[in-house]
């Protein structure tokens, strides 16, 4: 049986100023891409999100599994969710996150078959604790010709199962919600983070008071710390690519890509 429930989770033109109004209610990788207009290979999940894709199944409705369908229906996506537990799929529906719901048991192909979810282009597999019910049902997608799979993995070893039987990105919620964690305990200046891969980042960091009324050729960041600017501003609003005669001003963020290293010596 699918113990879904057990599971229980976008260069411009220099200076073009760009709206960031609903930031606060994007993604980090979301606001990166749509700031900057990123074609990064590693933004893997994001890259899938294409327009022709409208529609979404997710399998398991625990926290993580809830998360993804609220976030794509407020992106304006259709989602088809389903779990084992008859609860969890009544209380999707009653909270109108989902498109539809439906209770069944995702180690059963017949059930996803008649539920229309080999229909989908992408499927997420959020069931995390539960290495059979995540295995078959990852497996029974993916071979049923779902062409994007995303699986949730608990551990290092259920990941490696997951890519071996076809998921074609594998995520790590609790590992990735505890390094955030980390870095926002022990680098309070950095406000966003993007890790393009393990060595390097996009970071939005808080304009330090040594920065305050100084143009960014003044304190040479790039020299300095190997480091590119990509945007100086607020929530409100953003200036792309700002010159080197840009004034700094204690209060606002700057956007920075380089290594890990550097940013951290920043």
């Amino acid at each position: 049986m699918t113990a879904n429930n057990k599971s229980s989770s976008q260069s411009n033109n220099q200076n073009k100023v760009q709206s960031k109004s609903q930031s606060k209610s994007q993604s980090k990788s979301q606001r990166f891409q749509q700031l900057f207009n990123l074609e990064i290979s590693s933004l893997n999940f994001l890259r899938n999100l294409r327009k022709q894709t409208r529609q979404f199944g997710v399998i398991g409705l625990g926290r993580f599994g809830r998360a993804v369908c609220q976030t794509l229906h407020e992106m304006g996506y259709d989602v088809l969710a389903t779990d084992i537990e008859e609860k969890l799929v009544a209380q999707v529906l009653t909270d109108k996150i989902v498109s539809s719901a439906i209770r069944l048991d995702s180690t059963e192909a017949n059930a996803l078959r008649e539920a229309g979810i080999f229909e989908l282009d992408t499927v997420i597999v959020a069931i995390g604790n539960y290495l059979e019910e995540s295995i078959i049902t990852t497996l029974n997608v993916k071979e049923a010709g779902v062409k994007y799979v995303v699986a949730k993995a608990s551990s290092e070893t259920h990941g490696k199962l997951l890519k071996k039987v076809g998921a074609d990105l594998v995520v790590y919620p609790e590992y990735e919600a505890g390094c955030e964690l980390a870095y926002t305990l022990t680098k309070p200046g950095i406000l966003d983070r993007f890790e393009l891969d393990p060595d390097n980042s996009i970071v939005e960091i808080a304009i330090p008071e040594e920065f305050d009324g100084k143009t960014l050729a003044e304190i040479k960041i790039r020299g300095r710390y190997g480091l590119n600017v990509l945007a100086v501003g607020n929530d409100d609003k953003f200036i792309i690519n700002p010159p080197p005669n840009h004034i700094l001003n204690k209060g606002l963020s700057m956007v920075v890509i380089g290594s890990n290293d550097d940013i951290n010596r920043l």
